[in-house]
């Protein structure tokens, strides 16, 4: 199966949905996403419905290389919603798409926040990305299509136009520890 021919596909899938946004049926959905850390390694768990990422840092700030690190999951977050919004775009404006391919990249420095580099930014800058299309459609076609995608990709708008995030911190229960074996006493001989 092509690339176009899955869009004809997403098309029926993406007019359905709309479909319920006219009818009144479609309504907002919670979202959730769990981590939790693992004490031998460090590493996060990110579980989002029934799937599941590991994260964790490169070796030079104590990690063990196992997965992306959350700035790098970040720009990846950002290339796959960019990428899944160029298809859903494409579906409703009919422009035929042989290939898609997303790069993103950013900077992050660890020097950020620290005397001397103050005004170094701590989060992820220079956020940049590129989007590579191979396509029978015109230029205007592809510009209608890429101005479509910006304006309706949920997560480069929360990147741009960022929201209030609240957090709570909760004090949970230690772990019951493991009772260690009670020791012998010595018998005399």
């Amino acid at each position: 199966m092509s690339l176009n021919d899955y869009l004809s596909h997403k098309r029926r899938a993406v007019l359905a949905r709309q479909q319920r946004i006219a009818d009144g049926s479609a309504q907002a959905t919670s979202l959730h996403a769990h981590v939790s850390a693992e004490g031998r390694s460090g590493i996060r768990r990110l579980r989002i419905r029934e799937h599941q990422v590991i994260s964790d840092s490169p070796y030079d700030f104590a990690g063990f290389n196992l997965g992306p690190s959350s700035p790098e999951l970040q720009l990846g977050v950002l290339g796959t919603c960019v990428t899944h919004i160029f298809e859903i775009q494409a579906a409703l404006l009919q422009v035929p798409l042989d290939s898609i391919e997303v790069d993103v990249r950013g900077t992050i420095d660890p020097r950020g926040g620290h005397p001397g580099h103050e005004a170094t930014p701590i989060w992820p800058h220079n956020i940049q990305y590129e989007v590579q299309v191979a396509s029978s459609a015109s230029d205007a076609q592809l510009n209608e299509l890429f101005a479509a995608v910006e304006k309706n990709c949920p997560i480069l708008n929360l990147l741009r136009n960022p929201q209030q995030v609240v957090g709570t911190l909760v004090r949970a229960q230690p772990a019951p520890q493991a009772a260690a074996p009670a020791a012998k006493e010595a018998q005399p001989a």
